[in-house]
């Protein structure tokens, strides 16, 4: 069936980097679910069912760590055994932390006035730092091999999916 022992970039054929081919990926991922089906082991001893089930399974979270760039940056990092410590350490540089002000402050005055056009414009700002940050982690991973600053970068990517989550909750109260 599969290798259980390959980090997931080698299952799918692709470079352990942070900027990978998604249109490469894609293919990958369904001719391995082709292969590994358990639609496909229907008639096989429960053995083999199971099997598969694993190895489906295991093509799924592969496929879903590496489709996602922050959690293909985490699933980089741990291949070098760096943990992005993203629940102890929420250490970040004052910039960054005025800048987070910043944002909660626009989020709550659109909120407050119910400006779905300022929401949509903190969207549209948020996806650009968001942007910024993968570039500057693929930067980090790729060519530097700076595993502490790229797992820096992951904490912030997930302070911004955060205020992600806040901007669509604040629009979708105002839609209601």
């Amino acid at each position: 069936m599969i290798d259980f022992s390959q980090n997931y970039f080698a299952l799918f054929g692709l470079e352990p980097r942070f900027q990978i081919d998604l249109a490469h990926l894609e293919p990958g991922y369904r001719a391995l679910q082709a292969q590994v089906h358990p639609d496909k082991f229907s008639n096989a001893s429960d053995a083999e069912r199971r099997l598969s089930m694993q190895c489906s399974t295991h093509v799924n979270e592969a496929y879903q760590t590496l489709k996602q760039p922050i959690n293909r940056a985490r699933y980089l990092l741990s291949l070098h055994d760096i943990d992005t410590q993203e629940e102890t350490n929420t250490a970040m540089p004052a910039d960054f932390l005025m800048e987070q002000m910043e944002w909660r402050e626009g989020i709550g005055e659109a909120t407050d006035a119910a400006d779905p056009a300022a929401l949509d414009q903190l969207a549209g700002k948020l996806r650009h730092a968001t942007h910024a940050l993968h570039a500057e982690l693929a930067q980090q991973l790729d060519q530097q091999q700076d595993y502490v600053g790229a797992a820096g970068a992951v904490r912030k990517l997930r302070f911004l999916d955060k205020l992600r989550e806040e901007i669509n909750d604040a629009l979708e109260a105002l839609e209601t």
